[in-house]
């Protein structure tokens, strides 16, 4: 039994889909993006790597690659622009990192789009190998597929201008805050902080330019998106980093796979042990102040 060997990754935004991954403020895909600060972290993939008692991980080598789906319509977290041959962003960048760990480089990864819809069907189906799609672990979803991790773990937050005093949910009262109509983030501030002055708009990037414009006092959407626009925007805004909801991002995997699910679990602490983790975030979203690597749960 040869061992696993540890492992060595445009920022963001737009508006991104109302119905998509498994957040609360999924956007819709939008607008432009600006080029990393980051450097991007390199990956070593594995040379010894044998999952005997993985059949996905058997069928995978026999094929000489791997299936992973992520997302295309989500700048900064899985993204694919037009003319682009392959997607990028955090979730990419992880899933880079999982292959490597399995013995698969960069360029023996098979992307697919994973919509919020069809994540279950496609593992269940055997279309993909793994999913990294802001995929959030929940009991519901057990039932179908197994998941690995979490990676990540998304909230409800707030952008604001960088000099407002707005600390957190509880500084809304009075204020004006900007969501995308219909959404997840829009329905909690209606419904939890009602004293706040919601307005509903068509995309993120909308409600954005109205913070710039000071039309608005914050924006509220899943953190990761918006570390996004602030990133886009350079100084003019922060993230307020205060999430007021959770959502645990994990990888999808093939029900009852457990040596797969343990050799990326593995990867995923090796990640974030080595650094190669905080590496990925800081190229796709930007700075990690603040923000680690969650703990993973091997159910």
């Amino acid at each position: 039994m040869k061992k696993l060997r540890n492992l060595a990754i445009f920022a963001v935004i737009g508006a991104f889909a109302l119905t998509g991954c498994g957040q609360s403020g999924t956007p819709e895909a939008e607008s432009g993006a600006e080029e990393p600060t980051a450097a991007a972290p390199e990956y070593s993939v594995a040379s010894d790597v044998d999952l005997k008692d993985s059949p996905t991980w058997e069928k995978a080598d026999s094929a000489g690659k791997i299936r992973i789906g992520v997302k295309y319509d989500q700048p900064g977290l899985g993204n694919k622009k037009a003319g682009s041959d392959a997607p990028e962003g955090f979730d990419v960048e992880i899933a880079k990192m999982i292959a490597a760990s399995l013995g698969f480089s960069a360029d023996q990864i098979e992307w697919s789009e994973a919509q919020s819809a069809n994540r279950e069907l496609f593992l269940k189906n055997g279309q993909v190998d793994l999913i990294v799609a802001t995929y959030t672990i929940n009991d519901e979803r057990k039932q179908q597929v197994d998941f690995a991790g979490p990676y990540y773990i998304a909230g409800q937050d707030l952008l604001v201008k960088a000099d407002s005093d707005i600390a957190g949910p509880e500084d809304l009262a009075g204020k004006k805050v900007c969501s995308v109509d219909g959404s997840t983030p829009a329905k909690r501030i209606a419904d939890e902080y009602p004293d706040a002055e919601l307005e509903q708009l068509g995309g993120y990037s909308e409600c954005v330019t109205k913070l710039e414009s000071g039309e608005t006092d914050a924006v509220t959407t899943d953190d990761a998106i918006l570390r996004g626009y602030a990133k886009q925007y350079g100084d003019q805004f922060k993230v307020v980093g205060k999430p007021f909801s959770e959502e645990p991002y994990g990888v999808g995997l093939p029900k009852g796979d457990d040596a797969l699910r343990n050799a990326v679990n593995d990867a995923l602490e090796a990640g974030a042990k080595d650094g190669t983790w905080k590496k990925a975030f800081e190229y796709t979203l930007g700075s990690s102040d603040g923000v680690t690597a969650p703990e993973v749960d091997r159910y």
